[in-house]
């Protein structure tokens, strides 16, 4: 009966509806389903309500009328983005729209001429506003209220002396009539102009550094001037292109109307501000896109056109329009404020995991496991000046290399290594390294991908990508945890991406969930390319090259256990289980001098940690009701290395009973007849001596022969 239980929660807990809820909920695109579904809503009743409204002439005329209100939302947008708020595009639309008239029908220049004026005074309009918010450090909203009223009146008061002039002057142009009239393969000629716009605006917002400092900015911008970023220039520019935009508006609507009226632009404003925050743009600054905007867009001038063709309009419109932006607000507040939080409570799937029967480690207990003081007398290296040397690595001058906790690669050197340098600064957390042929230092570093140090110190980047999965969710082509690596005789670089769903800072979390959530990776350096070539691995760890560069070794740290990949000769492409059912969580493996391997165990497993891992239930649980120092992980009090053959058999183990000195050991490697020990959260690298190892036996020579 308890096989059966354990097979119907296998298969119940494999795949998860939930998970695929939570990563669709994380992806930033579904920021904007909402918007998208009401933009969605409001379409189908306008095609349920208006007869012939989704037939291509309306639809193209509709849309002819598009173009100009997508240019003032994108406007907005942004200086919402940016953290502000510009009332005066209306005004500047107003103003655009009656100096592209005055200059083409009054003294009859040239289109090519009258475009870049125009664009440049709502230039000059935007810098107005950028000088007033950007440098004087005005507020946005009183300051753009000013100028609306100043635009405005300017409006006022020069638009009737050219009334009769504009409405009775004419110039033919094929351009101008293009521009408002003109279609492409049956699209409105404004509309393309509005695309190519819109596509080079999201560039520029999503892939440049100017757009990420506008958003910086927005987000936090005591954070962003901590960052180095010109606040004052860039809100500036963004005026400015707020004004470009919407001045590119007010020409778009002369050359379709070629006409002006002291009404233009008036609450445009408020439009375009309403399709914003409805698009999903948020009135706090920092978030938003041009998808949205555009979507927001297209809502209010659907719904408004389609109230219009059913004869609503004057008060019942405004009416309309504000209960939108009410309901938009709230949107923007409660869904911003609470999603994370709701991905959060959801995120977590665990998975049904049995680790099998745990071997007996205790004392007394006669099995090659059994617990013994071997590391309890290892002598400290860099003790107290040394924080978190995941990984330890020797060179062939006997130098000793760690990663530590703040991004930094530490050197010893010396007899003794006494003499303690930083050899190189990565900025991201330092994990497995390896040496090339060329001695430069390989390393893995969590968040970042796979970098390299050369000799003289310099750090170059290697990958921090590999192909997508097409049928991920997640886009899970960018490296989130590279972890160990090791170099094959031909220089490809395999290494062990632990988890793609999790971050460096919440690695622990993949252990909740006990599903294959990594991968094994293999970096060309020939062909420069990066291939993924295992998937939905229990977080594979520590990889190791054979001494016959056949075949590679790697930890599935949750799974406890060690597997074995051909990566040539005539089983390539084989992968089988090495050692099942170890005590602990293995992590890091390394060559022998006498042809076997060295494998560190950061953690021991408990008999109530192998059941809750047969509890995938039990474990959301504890995730949603119980503080997270409270939940059930490995015991890391116990430090433990076991020496294991290319068969897969157990020959040894070493321990630091209690976890003295290294606890939760997380690598070793064997050098001149010493063991260097290293750990995630210990402050000492430890060292023990070998008596039957060869005492000059290294690392690099074996890898890669004398020099």
């Amino acid at each position: 009966m308890s096989s059966i239980t354990e097979t119907i929660q296998k298969v119940r807990y494999k795949w998860s509806f939930q998970r695929a809820v939570a990563e669709l909920l994380a992806k930033r695109w579904m920021e904007s389903i909402i918007p998208f579904l009401m933009m969605c809503m409001v379409l189908i009743f306008c095609a349920v309500a208006i007869p012939g409204y989704l037939s291509f002439s309306n639809l193209s005329d509709t849309f002819s009328q598009f173009a100009e209100f997508g240019f003032v939302v994108l406007a907005m947008t942004l200086v919402l983005m940016v953290g502000g708020i510009d009332l005066s595009v209306g005004a500047m639309f107003a103003l655009a729209d009656f100096v592209a008239l005055v200059l083409f029908n009054v003294f009859e220049i040239p289109v090519w001429g009258v475009i870049p004026l125009v664009i440049l005074t709502g230039a000059l309009m935007g810098a107005i506003n950028g000088v007033l918010i950007g440098y004087l450090k005005l507020g946005a909203f009183l300051t753009t209220l000013v100028t609306l009223l100043l635009f405005r009146a300017t409006f006022d008061l020069i638009t009737p002396i050219y009334a009769v002039e504009i409405a009775t002057g004419y110039q033919e142009s094929e351009v101008w009539d293009f521009i408002g009239d003109g279609t492409l393969f049956g699209i409105p000629a404004n509309i393309i102009i509005l695309i190519i716009v819109a596509v080079i605006a999201h560039i520029l917002l999503s892939r440049s550094r100017p757009g990420w400092h506008v958003a910086a900015i927005g987000s936090n911008r005591k954070a962003a001037r901590h960052a180095g970023i010109r606040i004052d220039f860039t809100i500036f520019c963004t005026y400015v292109l707020s004004g470009i935009l919407s001045a590119t508006a007010g020409l778009v609507y002369a050359t379709r109307l070629n006409s002006s009226s002291s009404n233009t632009g008036d609450g445009l404003e408020v439009m375009a501000l309403t399709a914003a925050v409805l698009g999903g743009v948020s009135l706090a600054g920092g978030k938003g896109s041009v998808g949205r905007a555009l979507i927001g867009a297209t809502t209010i001038l659907v719904l408004i056109n389609g109230l219009v063709r059913l004869g609503v309009t004057g008060g019942p419109t405004l009416v309309m329009q504000g209960m939108i932006m009410l309901i938009a607000v709230g949107i923007d507040v409660k869904w911003l404020k609470n999603k994370n939080k709701a991905i959060s409570k959801i995120y977590v799937v665990p998975a049904f995991l049995d680790l099998g029967e745990r071997p007996d480690a205790r004392i007394n207990s006669h099995t090659v496991f059994e617990q013994n003081s071997k590391l309890n007398n290892a002598r400290a290296i860099g003790l107290g000046t040394i924080d978190g040397p995941e990984d330890v690595i020797l060179d062939r001058q006997n130098r000793l290399y760690a990663g530590t906790r703040e991004g930094w690669i530490v050197r010893f050197s010396g007899d003794n290594h006494e003499h303690q340098e930083v050899f190189a600064r990565i900025g991201g957390r330092p994990l497995g390294m390896a040496f090339d042929a060329e001695d430069n230092l390989i390393i893995c570093i969590g968040g970042m991908g796979v970098y390299g140090v050369h000799p003289d110190g310099e750090v170059y980047k290697i990958t921090d990508e590999t192909n997508r999965t097409p049928w991920k969710i997640n886009d899970d082509s960018r490296l989130r945890l590279a972890d160990d690596l090791d170099i094959a005789p031909d220089g490809k670089i395999y290494f062990s991406e632990a988890t793609i769903r999790y971050e460096m800072h919440s690695w622990a979390m993949d252990g909740l969930e006990g599903r294959g959530n990594g991968r094994l990776v293999c970096y060309d350096p020939a062909k420069k390319q990066t291939r993924t070539i295992l998937r939905d691995l229990v977080f594979p760890n520590g990889v190791c090259i054979a001494h016959d560069g056949q075949s590679l070794f790697f930890a599935q740290t949750w799974a406890c256990n060690i597997m074995q990949y051909w990566i040539a000769g005539p089983n390539k492409g084989k992968l089988e289980v090495a050692i099942e059912n170890l005590p602990g969580n293995p992590d890091n493996i390394n060559r022998a001098s006498d042809g076997n391997y060295w494998l560190a165990l950061t953690g021991m497993r408990t008999p109530a940690f192998d059941l809750a891992m047969k509890k995938p239930g039990f474990r959301t649980r504890m995730v949603k009701r119980v503080p997270p120092d409270e939940w059930i992980y490995s015991n890391i009090n116990n430090g433990c290395v076991i020496k294991f053959s290319g068969d897969g058999e157990v020959l040894e183990t070493y321990w630091d009973k209690g976890g003295e000195s290294h606890p939760a050991i997380t690598s070793m490697r064997e050098h001149r007849g010493k063991l260097y020990l290293g750990g995630l959260m210990n402050n000492r690298i430890g060292v023990i001596d070998l008596p039957d190892a060869d005492p000059n036996w290294t690392g690099p020579e074996n890898y890669w022969g004398p020099k």
